[in-house]
């Protein structure tokens, strides 16, 4: 499952940041709230978001007056989220991987990997994170899952099976529970899950498919046939000129021991 020769995570993403931007699902409002909660943070309080990429749930961590550090190894995905948040005194970017963060050793209350767990090395970051978090911190793992039961969910999922062989092969897209367990151990974090959706004209749902790194590439024959049935696809489901991606978000938390 996390196999950095196989999967390149660092790099995977790297000629899709302008889609990401773009089409990539945010988080549902109430999660940040949640989370505070959760973790009793106040206003100011240091989170270091691991993979934080172009800053989708950094954006809604700043919101929330925290400090986040997004860190984040991919340059050109940083660079977006330091154009994005230039004027956020509460921003700070950080490149460094889940794995090796470079923050000083208990200086954040809570750390976040939204999107992003799956593409982790699990053992380095087990400590990682146990490392940079002070006494009684707090860790969340999240993931946007898409509902492929019914309609243009189920269709859709379809389409990925029939023209993107890297997503049949079994490309990693959520941690297995047992690998989510192992991170919090010997905690047990709580489960919440938030429902949330995406509205998308056509442009916006090809920038959402091409977003995704298991994707045909720019330049591969096999791009144009899957975008050839992603607007059937599209023009057999739309109403007024317009589908939705339904997700369940997912969001598993818990205070992680100090293992220092």
């Amino acid at each position: 499952m996390h196999d950095p020769t196989r999967y390149q995570p660092t790099t995977r993403f790297t000629d899709r940041v302008k889609d990401y931007e773009r089409a990539r699902p945010g988080y549902p409002a109430a999660l940040v709230p949640w989370l505070i909660e959760q973790a009793t943070l106040v206003p100011g309080d240091p989170v270091a978001d691991l993979g934080a990429g172009t800053g989708l749930f950094t954006r809604d961590l700043l919101a929330a007056e925290l400090q986040v550090y997004g860190v984040e190894p991919n340059a050109v995905m940083r660079g977006a989220a330091e154009r994005a948040f230039a004027e956020r005194p509460n921003f700070i970017s950080v490149d460094g991987r889940a794995e090796a963060t470079t923050l000083a050793t208990g200086s954040v209350k809570l750390v976040t990997a939204a999107q992003a767990y799956h593409w982790f090395e699990p053992e380095p970051t087990y400590r990682e994170a146990r490392r940079i978090l002070a006494p009684g911190g707090f860790a969340a793992l999240i993931w946007n899952v898409r509902r492929v039961d019914a309609g243009f969910g189920k269709d859709y999922e379809e389409l990925l099976m029939t023209h993107c062989p890297a997503y049949v092969e079994g490309q990693p897209h959520q941690a297995a529970p047992e690998e989510i367990a192992a991170f919090f151990a010997p905690a047990i974090p709580v489960a919440h899950s938030f429902d949330y959706q995406q509205t998308f004209n056509y442009e916006m749902l090809k920038a959402r498919l091409l977003s995704s790194s298991y994707t045909p590439k720019e330049g591969d024959p096999a791009r144009a046939v899957v975008l050839a049935a992603l607007r059937r696809l599209y023009d057999r489901h739309a109403q007024y000129d317009s589908i939705q991606f339904h997700y369940d978000c997912r969001v598993f938390a818990s205070p992680i021991a100090d293992m220092r």
